[in-house]
């Protein structure tokens, strides 16, 4: 493996944070929220909390970038505190599931989303039906559009931070827009006093329907937060890339930094802009947009929803193309820094070895490909959504154990150069983890089934560490 160049500036890693960080959630987990909570002032908070949380993180995330500036980012911190093993899982759980998957279902929304202008692509049109299997036309679009970004990144990296400039400057500023339009329009409804005077009532928790106890609210927040930390995630990806950014010391912790508030305050603005544009509780066998609330939004389609008082029939259309636009640079961003981590496992013997190698355009061609490969097949399976609630939980511990080694290396290595100290430390960082943790527990307690099979998953990975280890030892007996 040889050294690549530092092609990326300032401008393309808050790009990169950004446009790994914005994909559908936004336009979409909110109905759930508010079914999960009842109330909008909780669901608001949420995403105050989801924001916090993700900046402490990427604070802290700050330090252990800057003094460790090489591909593979979250992986090389976790193994150069904890060792290989725990290193290994960790880029397991990524590799199944937690890249991979968001990779499958931000593609087939991109495709269903397409559906909206070409009808082919509606996702009713299955092409392929055997047994238990079925493939429909969105999925064989998103399987496409994997293969299509995976190609165009391994002609080089340009073409993945021409591609990340556009689509996420052109996201974020129609989503800037949007909620610009939102709020005035919103300002004359009146609903947005009405929302805000809601009680917590749960819809979607049945049981907690009567108990307004703290202890159930809590448990409620616990389970809703997932919408917005998912929606929230991916901010970490720009850490695998970090051997190809200029001045990695400085633009990764201000790129982050940056990324991460920008993201933040635009996803508390957008569900701002929501509930001031439609009563928050409706009717599930509403007819009309206003009858339904967000609550009940059709396909929990919360942004075409919302934007339908501004721009009546057409907002299908309007929030059709900035779901394409949004979805298609959020994948390439986190296609693009994908390959890199498992390119990093590989040059440490913990991949397959063939995935370390970089091609004459001085990209990990081979890793890209794996990872478009694995892509698709979840994206075929159509598992990838249950994949993904499972491993939300996952991503939570592997944040936690991140954390947990800015402190434990602090205390191995207090002489080691650190070109930036996390803002806040040890506060921040032992907040974060405070929180997190809380979370995990909370969803141990109240989703036992989702986070049970999220261990499992990364619990598989320590007998393929010992399978890697051993295939290893056989190789380097044969030679």
């Amino acid at each position: 493996m040889t050294e690549v160049k530092r092609s990326l500036n300032l401008f393309d890693t808050i790009m990169l944070v950004s446009g790994s960080m914005i994909g559908s959630g936004i336009f979409i987990v909110t109905a759930d929220m508010t079914r999960v909570l009842g109330s909008p002032a909780l669901v608001l908070l949420c995403w105050v909390i989801s924001g916090v949380i993700t900046l402490f993180a990427a604070l802290s995330y700050g330090e252990l970038a800057a003094m460790m500036p090489s591909a593979g980012g979250q992986f090389i911190y976790i193994k150069r505190a904890y060792g290989k093993l725990t290193s290994f899982v960790y880029g397991w759980t990524v590799f199944t599931v937690i890249q991979t998957g968001v990779i499958a279902a931000v593609a087939v929304a991109f495709a269903k989303y397409v559906g909206v202008f070409i009808p082919f692509f509606n996702e009713k049109n299955v092409l392929v039906s055997m047994g238990t299997f079925s493939m429909t036309s969105p999925q064989l679009l998103g399987v496409g559009s994997i293969l299509f970004l995976t190609y165009l990144n391994t002609h080089g990296i340009n073409n993945g931070k021409i591609i990340q400039r556009i689509f996420t400057s052109a996201k974020l500023l129609a989503l800037f827009g949007l909620i610009v339009l939102g709020i005035i329009y919103g300002s004359t409804t009146g609903l947005w006093q009405n929302n805000m005077s809601l009680p917590f009532h749960s819809y979607a928790l049945g049981a907690a329907q009567q108990d307004n106890s703290l202890s159930v609210i809590i448990g409620a927040i616990g389970v809703a937060l997932i919408g917005s930390l998912f929606s929230s995630d991916a901010w970490n990806n720009v850490t695998f890339i970090a051997g190809e950014i200029k001045e990695p010391q400085k633009n990764l912790p201000l790129g982050l930094l940056i990324g991460v508030v920008l993201v933040t305050v635009l996803y508390i603005l957008a569900n701002v802009a929501y509930y001031m544009l439609l009563p928050a509780w409706g009717d599930p066998h509403g007819q009309t947009v206003m009858e339904r609330g967000i609550a009940f939004a059709e396909n929990d389609r919360v942004g075409s929803a919302a934007l339908y008082p501004v721009f009546g029939e057409v907002s299908s259309s309007v929030m059709a193309l900035l779901i394409i636009i949004s979805t298609f640079g959020c994948n390439n961003g986190l296609i693009l820094q994908g390959g890199r981590l498992f390119q990093a496992m590989a040059g440490e013997e913990l991949f397959f070895k063939a995935t370390a190698r970089i091609n004459r355009y001085q990209v990990p061609e081979r890793a890209l490909w794996l990872q478009a490969g694995w892509a698709s097949v979840l994206t075929l399976s159509g598992s990838y959504g249950s994949l993904l609630d499972y491993c939300t939980f996952a991503s939570l511990v592997f944040y936690v154990v991140t954390i947990s080694a800015l402190f434990y290396l602090r205390k191995k290595e207090p002489n080691t150069l650190r070109p930036y100290k996390a803002l806040g430390y040890p506060v921040i960082p032992a907040l974060y983890i405070v929180l997190a943790g809380g979370i995990c527990i909370d969803l141990l307690i109240f989703k036992p089934q989702n986070t049970f099979l999220g261990l499992l998953i990364m619990a598989l990975g320590i007998p393929i560490f010992y399978l890697f280890n051993k295939s290893k030892d056989a190789r380097k007996l044969r030679e």
